[in-house]
């Protein structure tokens, strides 16, 4: 595992399944966080389990729909702990499943938390990078981003975040700023307990569809992250990383009907 002490990391989303992957990992590499959710209830959760150790941590309790309580809560945050060296852009949200379901109002929150949210937190951070000479942001897309998978909002926004990660990338890398964004599959977190409850076997269904034969856990995304935002990864930027057990690189369910073979 990668060393992370010293370094400033800060995790949105952070109260959510990948990002309690996310602090798991980097509090446990020695980074200091700032930890950003609309949740503070579960915001203070992380920080009790890490802050009491030699990880140090600042919250910011900020809600991506209500734009105005971003900045605030960030610039709070940063006066605690310092400038942040890594931000990864992980909170997300999703509304309707389909477009004939979908109202304006869902549309824009999904923009909203998506890619509105993200595009604020960036460009609160970037100065401060910009004036050290350095900085690694990372984006938590989606397979949605890439292809058609449902939940038609959600995937725009994600697909613009991918879009926005690589004019991050050309824009910003003369002045040693990074950016990457990894693009999950299906991840087992709370978010998913509702439709478990509902079909108990929808893991198993689903894992068919992957390569690898297993859903994720938020410690696959974890890792994946940690390594674009180390030193490791200092020659990788504006990379596009699937996540996802192989289903991106094609349908081997189709695979096996066109083909008259079993994969």
């Amino acid at each position: 595992m990668t060393d992370f002490t010293g370094k400033i990391v800060l995790i949105t989303g952070a109260a959510g399944g990948i990002g309690g992957g996310l602090i798991d990992h980097f509090a446990g590499a020695g980074a200091t966080l700032i930890l950003l959710d609309r949740d503070g209830p579960g915001l203070e959760t992380a920080r009790d389990k890490w802050g009491r150790g030699r990880v140090k941590v600042a919250l910011a309790v900020a809600d991506y729909t209500k734009p105005e309580t971003i900045a605030p809560a960030v610039e709070a945050a940063v006066a605690e702990v310092g400038p942040v060296d890594i931000l990864v852009n992980n909170a997300g949200g999703v509304t309707q499943g389909t477009l004939g379901k979908m109202t304006e109002r869902d549309w824009r929150q999904d923009m909203d938390v998506n890619l509105n949210g993200p595009f604020q937190v960036t460009s609160l951070v970037l100065p401060a990078m910009k004036a050290k000479g350095q900085g690694a942001i990372v984006n938590i897309g989606t397979v949605n981003g890439l292809t058609t998978l449902g939940h038609p909002a959600y995937s725009a926004a994600k697909a613009g975040i991918i879009s926005y990660t690589k004019s991050l990338a050309m824009e910003y890398g003369p002045f040693g700023i990074r950016a990457n964004c990894v693009c999950p599959g299906t991840v087992r977190t709370p978010v998913w307990e509702e439709r478990v409850r509902a079909r108990p076997e929808l893991f198993e269904a689903l894992k068919k569809w992957y390569p690898l034969q297993r859903v994720a856990a938020p410690s696959d995304i974890a890792k994946a992250v940690a390594f674009l935002a180390s030193d490791d990864a200092d020659f990788i930027t504006g990379a596009i990383l699937p996540v996802d057990g192989g289903l991106m690189s094609g349908n081997r369910l189709m695979s096996a009907e066109l083909t008259l073979e079993e994969f």
